[in-house]
């Protein structure tokens, strides 16, 4: 992990939630506050989220975005595809970054090592400086609370943000539920 933000993905129940706060830092100074540092991907059915810097997010975003359109959607082919890419280019695999990307199936974490990896619990991911923070109250009030899935992912941010200096408690989240 690296100083940067805190990201949490959630699976689960028929949906899919991604959540990060909003605090851009820069060595010991806050840059910004109201960062958004989540995407929807591939019309809508794709959610993303990134932790290192601001230029190598878009960069990163946009060429994800370029292998789900060529793979038709399909998030378990994008990732492995991905992390090839990624892992293969000099300049990007050199990048401080890690991603979560889901959808109502599937969540991946992502580096520029070329590491895929499916949590363990196929529910839970956590990305950046409070990662550790979010997916320890992410899981404790996924087994001792009776709260909805977006709720959980903005609570555990919010503890999260009050423990991470690089993280803050302007929390952004976007939901996606199940086809039927």
């Amino acid at each position: 992990m690296f100083d940067a933000t805190t990201i949490l993905g959630y699976k689960g129940d028929g949906k899919a939630i991604i959540g990060g706060d909003g605090q851009v830092t820069f060595g010991n100074a806050i840059l910004k506050g109201n960062a958004t540092k989540i995407r929807k991907l591939y019309h809508g059915k794709i959610l993303a989220g990134f932790a290192g810097s601001t230029a190598d997010a878009f960069n990163l975003f946009d060429m994800f975005e370029g292998i789900l359109e060529q793979k038709k959607g399909d998030l378990f082919k994008s990732v492995i595809e991905f992390s090839k890419e990624w892992r293969k280019d000099k300049m990007l695999r050199r990048l401080e970054a890690m991603m979560i990307v889901l959808d109502c199936e599937h969540i991946y974490i992502l580096s520029g090592t070329g590491d895929v990896v499916e949590p363990e619990d196929g529910k839970l991911a956590a990305i950046g400086s409070g990662g550790n923070f979010a997916i320890s109250a992410a899981r404790a009030l996924d087994k001792h609370a009776n709260l909805d899935p977006e709720d959980l992912v903005k609570e555990s941010l919010q503890i999260a943000g009050e423990l991470c200096i690089y993280t803050n408690t302007n929390i952004k989240t976007f939901v996606l539920e199940e086809e039927k």
